[in-house]
């Protein structure tokens, strides 16, 4: 009988022993994914930054504000977390990942760490610890960084000349900008490298290429106030422009006398380098950001068109004292009349009453748009500095296109433009004005129809042998044309005085604002500017 017991007994053990395991298998059977779905889940909540979907996958609630306050210590821009092969075993997981950072203006900072996972719920779940976000983490520690920066590059002209300092003119410093003190905004943008009261480009080229000048810093990555890695520094980087000191000290010699304000900006054809830009006058940049009616320096673009159309400079034409186009009458600087003669002199002599009948019925409102967006007009502008584009709206009716002919209606243009149009004639090829090679240029070069370059090389000379710039005391050589652009409203208008052209690989534009005549005031300017040099 004792026997018998025994056995039961035994039996009974075994009974007991296979219920238990089969409610292990039960339990692990219904254990919801696998914890390489509940790290992978976690990792790429890391990655996006969403706490809240991190905190789903958690055994038990905690804080995940250490994420946050790493993110926005180190200006991390983006998170990169690489998962390695999962380890199992006693209802536990252990899964390897290499995190790598990428911090705002600093660079990459990649470390090593590991997400524990444990069953929980009947699911696998990150059994979270603060050494789950760095394994040198601990409870309350924080992230920061520390920096020394290199030294500021240089900006320089063409030739190499450091043009930042201080000690080159007021036009130049304009194009330079200012070293100022960084703001909160400023660090906001530029990254946590940067710290308020920091040193950082404003306005101009300083800003523009705040990032290339100042270089990156060698950053200490601490937690804690501990150092954990040093991420190396790279030199700031000098901008070179294409300013020329010798061009650009001619035109600031041309127009510091003069009583208005008066701008002028220097462009080599060859290349669409800009040679020099200068302002008599401090603050607006009147050279770059003036939105001026050109004026009837404008008939140079609407003469590539008539030329494209088949006209010749020696045709015959007519210059009435007035003219009607549209229902706008239409009358010459001065009520002029030169009446018949060769269209080569109704240029020379600015004839506004031949041009805009001759837009009327030999271009019409789409060809003058296209002709004026052949030489940069609505074309982008990416010179490294604000640089306001000129505009050409297409005419509505005849009246605002016979306007367009002779550069008024709703045309707005600054010297910059207008000298990239000079170039463009003088060269045949119109090219985007740059300021720095570096930068890559939005819009494509635009060749002239053939042989217009030649015959408007003609046109333009006899303005200053024989027109409107005839007495302005031009050298030899010299090419362009005369603008008096009217702006304003009532009886009697106001003038801008323009002039534009080129001499040997130096094209130009200068306008005075509220000057008046172009041959008389703004011609003159460009004499000396080109006897400068």
């Amino acid at each position: 009988m004792a026997r018998g017991r025994t056995i039961a007994i035994v039996s009974a053990a075994t009974v007991l022993g296979v219920g238990a395991a089969a409610g292990g298998a039960y339990y692990v059977l219904h254990t919801r994914g696998t914890p390489a779905e509940t790290a992978q889940r976690f990792a790429a909540a890391w990655q996006a930054g969403d706490w809240s979907a991190m905190g789903k996958e958690l055994a038990t609630a905690q804080q995940l504000g250490g994420y946050d306050q790493q993110r926005r210590a180190l200006a991390v821009e983006r998170t990169s977390i690489r998962l390695g092969k999962v380890t199992e075993g006693d209802g536990m997981a252990r899964v390897p990942y290499t995190a790598t950072l990428t911090l705002k203006n600093i660079g990459e900072w990649t470390y090593d760490g590991r997400i524990d996972l444990v069953v929980a719920d009947r699911a696998w779940k990150v059994d979270w610890a603060p050494t789950t976000l760095h394994p040198s983490m601990t409870a309350g520690a924080t992230f920061g960084i520390k920096t020394r920066w290199p030294q500021r590059a240089e900006i320089t002209d063409a030739d190499g000349g450091r043009i930042d300092d201080g000690t080159v003119g007021g036009s130049v410093q304009q194009l330079v900008g200012y070293l100022d003190k960084a703001t909160k905004k400023d660090v906001a943008k530029l990254g946590s490298a940067y710290k308020v009261g920091q040193a950082v480009g404003r306005d101009g080229l300083q800003e523009t290429f705040q990032k290339q000048l100042a270089g990156t810093p060698a950053t200490d990555i601490q937690l804690g106030g501990k150092t954990l890695t040093t991420i190396k520094g790279t030199e700031g980087e000098p901008v070179q422009t294409t300013l020329d000191p010798h061009v650009q000290a001619a035109a600031v010699n041309a127009v510091k006398d003069m009583d208005k304000p008066t701008s002028m900006v220097a462009i080599k054809p060859s290349t669409g380098e800009i040679l020099s830009v200068v302002n008599n006058q401090g603050g607006f940049n009147r050279a770059l950001d003036g939105r001026y009616p050109p004026g009837s320096t404008f008939k140079a673009v609407t003469a590539i068109g008539l030329l494209a159309a088949g006209m010749s400079p020696q045709d015959t034409v007519t210059c009435p004292m007035y003219a009607t186009v549209g229902g706008l009458k239409i009358r010459n600087s001065d009520k002029e009349e030169f009446g018949s003669l060769s269209f080569l002199d109704s240029f020379a002599h600015s004839c506004n009453t031949t041009f805009a009948p001759l837009a009327q019925s030999k271009l019409g409102a789409d060809k003058l748009l296209d002709v004026a967006q052949d030489v940069g007009f609505n074309q982008p502008l990416n010179i490294g500095v604000p640089a306001t584009k000129a505009s050409f709206p297409k005419a509505e009716t005849d009246a605002e296109l016979a306007a367009e002919a002779f550069g008024q209606a709703r045309i707005t243009a600054s010297p910059l433009s207008m000298a990239s149009v000079a170039a463009a004639i003088a060269d045949g090829t119109w090219r985007p004005p740059t300021l720095v090679p570096s930068l890559k240029q939005k819009a494509a070069e635009r060749p002239l129809p053939d042989g217009v370059k030649e015959h408007l090389h003609a046109m333009m000379a006899a303005v200053v042998t024989k027109g409107t710039a005839k007495a302005a005391g031009l050298p030899a050589g010299t090419h362009g044309k005369t603008g008096t652009a009217e702006y304003g409203t009532g009886e009697k208008l106001e003038s801008h005085a323009w002039f534009m052209g080129f001499k040997g690989d130096v094209a130009f534009a200068v306008v005075v604002e509220g000057g008046g005549g172009g041959g008389k005031v703004a011609a003159p300017v460009a004499a000396d500017f080109l006897k400068g040099l």
